[in-house]
């Protein structure tokens, strides 16, 4: 176990026992919400975490604070990882849909933060819920606008304009939106809404100290505060943009898969549902519209839409760059997967213009592609598509002239073994499949803009 104490400098001396979820305080004037944790122990750590929702000036209704209390415990991991406790014990009572999604994030969600850090343990936690409460009464079902999540990628781009064509009239939403998002619902000419969240200073002064640290499931964290938005300002559902390819673990430790994406996965988004049903009585909380479609699909409808080129990014490293006119690194797992399953859909020329450079024309990219191709490593801690993706999206390339003389291209052909190509099957990767929980209306606007 982890021991621990803070006197500038992390050291071995004393032991988390227990995280703990003291209490939480919501003001409807400000929209302020205030959520605190304790790490209890012989030197307990104490946290408070601010999230700051968009005001409507009237009373919230009860289950908005009933999502409250799910976001209380899953907000929790970000301090959680400081000292991987041995126990969770969450506040009051909820139902088993509830506890069973707790667990879930405080062990898949923190798969890769136990496998860094070697904590086999956390994989096999199980949240203490103190009693078992009964599911809510199911509430009318909101007919309202949907609450679209824009991150500044194509994802959420294309989710926008389906749900657009289909005449949802969507509201993009997002959590601490930086420039790029900014920029990207300035395109799309929709009125947005945004939270605000403020992690306690403290955890970062405990990370430069060196305290334990790692990946954490971000997702269930924003999607809970989506849908928390959504029923404070009375809307439809929250709209998620993660795609098939989301579900595939990265690799398998200890008898566990582990999946940097795991909280974009089916799993936790049927996890996520069961648990908001259950606890707040909304019928249809969250969905992901493009769940059944492979990243190289997504990329694909993206190539559709024009106005975004100048503004559309999914590039984490560009986003701590802190400067809006960066939005691609050019060196970084995601640049490289996301120009690879674009390049297929549009000229080189539009490609170029998007990354700001021909990542296709720069040999210094082969290592990262092999990766990406699962030859020289397992698939990279990173948000990208399945390796079977990437070598239909290589084939397609080989076979056109514009890109199969590319030095990377060239390279990469050469480079990948003769059975590798065998398992792509450029059918499988572009045909919709996989469980999904998108609603009869949504799934038409989906098989429309498919058609």
């Amino acid at each position: 176990m982890a021991r621990w104490s803070y006197d500038g400098s992390f050291r071995v001396h004393a032991q988390f026992e227990v995280m703990r979820f003291p209490a939480y305080r919501f003001d409807p004037a400000t929209g302020v919400a205030e959520f605190d944790y304790l790490l209890d122990g012989p030197e307990p750590l104490e946290f408070t975490e601010t999230i700051t929702f968009p005001v409507t000036g009237g009373a919230p209704p009860e289950h908005f604070f009933k999502v409250l209390e799910l976001l209380h415990v899953v907000a929790g991991v970000s301090y959680y990882k400081v000292g991987a406790a041995p126990r969770i014990v969450v506040p009051t009572a909820f139902p088993t849909e509830a506890a069973a999604f707790f667990t879930a994030v405080y062990t898949k969600g923190l798969g890769e933060y136990a496998y860094v850090n070697k904590l086999p343990y956390v994989l096999s936690l199980a949240v203490e819920v103190p009693e078992v409460a009964p599911a809510a009464s199911p509430l009318p079902i909101v007919e309202g606008r949907p609450l679209s999540a824009v991150g500044g990628g194509k994802d959420s781009i294309v989710t926008l304009e389906i749900l657009r064509a289909a005449g949802f009239d969507p509201v993009p939403f997002s959590v601490n939106p930086n420039p790029v998002i900014v920029n990207v619902n300035a395109a799309s000419g929709l009125p947005a809404l945004a939270a605000r969240r403020k992690l306690d200073p403290r955890l970062f002064e405990l990370n430069k100290a060196g305290a334990l640290n790692g990946h954490i499931p971000v997702t269930a964290i924003n999607s809970l505060i989506a849908i928390a938005t959504a029923a404070l300002h009375g809307l439809g559902p929250v709209v998620m943009s993660n795609e098939r390819s989301a579900s595939d673990p990265n690799l398998v430790w200890n008898g566990h898969e582990i999946n940097h994406q795991w909280s974009k996965g089916v799993e936790a988004e049927g996890l996520l549902r069961a648990a908001v049903t259950a606890h707040t009585g909304i019928t249809e909380p969250y969905f992901s519209l493009l769940r059944s479609l492979s990243e190289l699909h997504i990329a694909q409808l993206f190539a559709r839409y024009t106005a975004y080129d100048d503004v559309v990014t999914s590039c984490n490293k560009a986003f701590k760059l802190h400067d809006p006119t960066v939005r691609w690194c050019g060196d970084c797992p995601k640049c490289r997967f996301v120009a690879l399953a674009m390049a297929p859909s549009m000229s080189r020329d539009r490609l170029t213009h998007i990354f700001g450079r021909d990542l296709f024309a720069d040999p210094a990219q082969v290592p990262g592609y092999l990766e990406l191709l699962g030859i020289d490593a397992h698939k990279p801690f990173e948000c990208v598509g399945e390796v079977e993706e990437s070598l239909v999206a290589l084939t397609m390339l080989g076979d056109d002239p514009q890109w199969s003389s590319a030095p990377v291209i060239v390279a990469l052909r050469a480079a990948v073994p003769a059975d590798a190509w065998a398992a792509a099957s450029r059918d499988e990767v572009m045909t919709p499949s996989g469980q999904t929980f998108v609603p009869p209306a949504y799934a038409k606007a989906l098989a429309t803009a498919l058609d």
